[in-house]
This record gives C-alpha cells, structure tokens and sequence, in this order.
C-alpha cells in the first residue's frame, strides 16, 4: 500500500498543534504528516487525544497553538478552501435518520458544492464504492450500524477530495461488519489518502501504511507499519544463569539490543531484528563458566510492542513527579 517515492506530495501538514481546555493539555505540540498514498492510523489508548487531533485537522475544532495546511492551504486563512480537499467521518456518522440514503447523499453533495449536472453521476460513484446501491430508496434510520457507516462513509467522498479523515470507524460494528468496513477503506485507499483512529492495534495492522502513536494527547511513535511489525520479528531470550555475567559483558555481543534483569539469576535478553542468539548464547554460557540452567526464546507481540510506547509517557511523568 506504501507508495516508497519520496516525491509523494504533502496532502495534510500539522505543525506543533497544541489544544487545551482551560489548563488541561488536551493535545501537546503533535505534528504529522499524510502523503499522496498514505493509509496513516492514528494509534492511542482511550482518551489519549485521538478525536481532538482530527477534530483540529478537519477544521472542526480551533487549536489553542499550531497550524495545518490541507493540500498546501493554511486551514486557518483559507477555511472553506482548504477543507474542498477533505472527506470526514467523525466518531458518529452525521446522518439524519429520516432521510433515505439518496435524499441525504444529494444533500451533501449540494453542501460539498457538487453541481446540479454533476450529482447524479457523483451519488451513483459514492454508492457504487461503499456498496449502497441496493439501499437508496431506504430511510437511513432503518438501516443496520454497519450500511449506517457506510453512509457516512459515502458522504465523505461524494465530492472526491484527495483526503478522507475517519475517526474510529469501526467501533460498534459487529465482527463481520468490521471487515466489511476494513476491506471498504482498503477500496477507498486506492484513490484517496486516509487518517483513521483507533485505539485497537489489529485495526491499524490491517488496514494502514504508516502508523502514529499517541499518549495523553503527545507524540510517542511515528513509522511505516513495517517498522513496527519488524519490532516483533525481534527475539527476547530468557537466560537462567548459576554464574551470570556482568549486563555490560552481555551487550557486548553481537546483535544485543538491550538486557536487563528480571530476577536472581535471570536476565532477559532483547536481540535486534533478525538475530536469533540462542546458539551463540548457549556456547558463550558453557565457554565461559556462566552455569547455563534455563534458555528459551520468544517474540514481543504487537500488543506488548504499543503498551510499552503507550506507558513510555506514564512512566516519565512518574519520576518527574
């Protein structure tokens, strides 16, 4: 899905974004990037900033500090034109439950600034790609959660602009309506860039390129999701030693990341990407006279992965208290 040309263009720019709420720091000097491509996830535990960082890059919500510029417009000086780029779903699909899907996607359309002449052709290529055509007729209020995502869905690209901001657009889906909507924003992804939030890992795992994590409203991880992926690929050894080491002594070795110690003659061991140590571990134990008694391996899962960048901030602000 990730376009690897660094000539992409800059579809949305937010610099050292700032929104408080009185005294409370909401979100705290966040900046990003979405590129011409991109399927960027925007990753946080609950309450961890995500909707008030696309509420200010959809120019819903006014930042205390900082700025945005949507395809190349300062969404301050130039609101209306900047947002003709922008397609957004909020957390709850807009909707008015007594119109029928037809009624209310001609009506966004008319408020996007689709010409009369052009509307028709736009409200059919919305349903074709959100598979609404079977549904037009039917008041929307009567519809499942899931066709009512859609519609939001729909009403966020029947003007075609180059971005599409979803926030949260799964939750409250049932399983299969999950990977309906999950395999409806890989479609849309081929022809528009897109944020999406979540606070669920395998969400952004399966649908995004690049992926931002945030915690109590800052910047703690931002990478493709490869990078992140490869951080689980990385092996964490577990040695039982009568006789062990110095830490300095261990980091030595070759394809060491870091070492710790987890209890009286235990020492955990994280390699770097690729290296599996075990063999090399088990012959410097025997040369060197550590009394190997225990040695087994695993990987970190995704999950460890984001709850050790998520608690990075918590921990801080601990010994800082």
């Amino acid at each position: 899905m990730e376009n690897p040309s660094s000539e992409r263009r800059v579809l949305i720019s937010a610099q050292a974004l700032n929104k408080r709420y009185g005294t409370k720091p909401a979100v705290c000097d966040l900046s990003l990037e979405l590129r011409a491509g991109d399927i960027l996830g925007l990753l946080g535990p609950n309450g961890a900033g995500k909707s008030t960082t696309l509420r200010m890059l959809s120019g819903c919500l006014a930042p205390t500090s900082g700025s945005v510029q949507i395809n190349g417009v300062d969404l301050s000086e130039s609101p209306k034109l900047a947002k003709t780029a922008l397609g957004y779903l909020p957390e709850h699909p807009p909707v008015y439950p007594e119109l029928t899907v037809d009624e209310y996607l001609r009506y966004c359309a008319k408020l996007h600034g689709v010409t009369s002449a052009q509307q028709d052709q736009a409200l059919q290529s919305a349903k074709n790609d959100c598979g609404l055509n079977e549904v037009g007729n039917r008041i929307i209020g009567n519809l499942s959660k899931g066709f009512q995502q859609r519609v939001g869905l729909a009403q966020a690209i029947i003007h075609r602009p180059p971005v599409i901001i979803l926030d949260e657009p799964t939750v409250g889906l049932d399983p299969i309506q999950i990977r309906e909507i999950r395999k409806l924003i890989s479609t849309l992804a081929t022809q528009h860039s897109v944020i999406l939030s979540s606070h669920i890992l395998t969400e952004i795992q399966a649908t995004c390129s690049r992926v931002v994590i945030i915690n109590r409203g800052r910047l703690m991880y931002s990478a493709a999701m490869s990078e992140l992926q490869a951080k689980a690929q990385a092996e964490i050894i577990t040695l039982g030693l009568r006789k062990p080491p110095s830490l300095d002594e261990l980091n030595s070795i070759n394809g060491i990341k870091s070492t710790r110690i987890i209890a009286e003659g235990r020492i955990q061991v994280e390699c770097l990407a690729g290296h599996d140590l075990r063999e090399t571990l088990a012959d410097r134990a025997v040369r060197s006279g550590w009394g190997l008694f225990e040695l087994h391996a695993a990987r970190k899962s995704l999950e460890e992965i984001f709850v050790e960048i998520t608690t990075q901030d918590d921990a801080a602000m601990e010994n800082a208290a």
